[in-house]
This record gives structure tokens, sequence and C-alpha cells, in this order.
């Protein structure tokens, strides 16, 4: 079992910036891929980046060149910095980690962060 806890979400003004964290804790000895995910009420979950073990990314459209994922892979941490937020970015940010071993697949989620950016 994997726990992620995500961290820094808050309130911004339109056009600042914020950087999320999430933090991965239990047994984390696999193969893992992790990524952000965003949702509005009465929306769908959208993907905001990925990113590998090895640390190749990939990022919606939207956020790109505003948006960095990252992770330190030696302290189990997700990042993202987000930077020239908008208004219609304020979501719930969701932690995920599939985590792969030789006996399983297992996709695990965060409990999220709350964003808001204020125009």
């Amino acid at each position: 079992q994997v726990q992620l806890v995500e961290s820094g979400g808050g309130l911004v003004q339109a056009g600042g910036s914020l950087r999320l964290s999430c933090s991965a804790s239990g047994n984390t000895d696999c193969i893992s891929t992790m990524a952000w995910y965003r949702q509005a009420p009465g929306k769908e979950r959208e993907l905001v980046a990925g990113i590998t073990e090895g640390g190749t990314t990939n990022n919606a459209d939207s956020v790109k060149g505003r948006f960095t994922i990252s992770r330190d892979n030696a302290k189990n941490t997700l990042y993202l910095q987000m930077n020239s937020l908008k208004p219609e970015e304020t979501d719930v940010y969701y932690c995920d980690e599939i985590c792969v071993t030789w006996r399983a697949k297992r996709d695990y989620w965060g409990t999220g962060a709350r964003v808001t950016v204020s125009s």
C-alpha cells in the first residue's frame, strides 16, 4: 500500500504562483509513474502533468510553459510548480501514482489539495 498526501494548495491571485507537493509513504518499492490531475465541481478529472521514474515528463497543452512537474525519488515526493495561474484553474488537484511490481500494477490517489485562483 502507498499513501499519498498533497500539500501546498491555497488561495492565490490570477497571475500568481503556487507549488504543490505530494509525499508518498508506505510500500514505495516499485516502478512508479506519477501525475497531477485536477477536477472542478461537475467536471471530469483531467490530467495536468505526468512524470516517469526516470524523469520523462508530459504536460497538458493548457499548462505548457506555465506548470512544471518534478520529483525527488530519494524523498518520495512529487512537485507541481504552477506559474501564471488563471481563475479557471481553480480546482482540486490530485496526486496519482501508478506503482508496478512483478506481482501487480496498482493505482493510488491522494485526497486532493484545493487551489483557488482569484480574479
